[in-house]
């Protein structure tokens, strides 16, 4: 996966709330990141209910997902193990703005620097610069 702490602190940012202030989505990812290490998943039995209620939150907001494995212990009883990791997606949140920002016009302003000159003269208009003013 490779998500950094900026990417997933950008990410939280897009997916909950972006006027949401960036230390407290860092101090969120940093809190998340600091479960997993250098460690692709890590096992539910590791977090606090705490820990866990934020495991859900994000899992809601679409960056991180559940996945279990069953494996058959000595005496024969089936034993079920429960890990979090983050979904395959969750870096497609990094480089995307708010709603609001989807709707905006990217060409808005293109033109805002260009000399009204400039279009004085392709639209024929004189320019009475070179008149004389008495």
């Amino acid at each position: 996966m490779g998500l950094t702490l900026q990417d997933l602190t950008q990410a939280i940012r897009n997916r909950v709330d972006m006027d949401m202030e960036v230390s407290v989505a860092e101090s969120i990812a940093e809190h998340a990141l600091g479960f997993f290490g250098f460690s692709n998943r890590i096992i539910d039995n590791a977090l606090e209910p705490n820990d866990r209620n934020l495991f859900y939150q994000l899992q809601d907001y679409d960056l991180l997902t559940t996945e279990s494995e069953e494996t058959t212990l000595w005496d024969g009883r089936e034993w079920r193990i429960h890990y979090w990791k983050f979904k395959s997606n969750a870096s497609q949140y990094v480089g995307r703005g708010s709603k609001d920002d989807e709707d905006e016009d990217p060409y808005a302003g293109l033109y805002e620097d260009v000399p009204q000159t400039v279009w004085r003269e392709k639209a024929g208009e004189e320019d009475d610069w070179d008149e004389p003013l008495f």
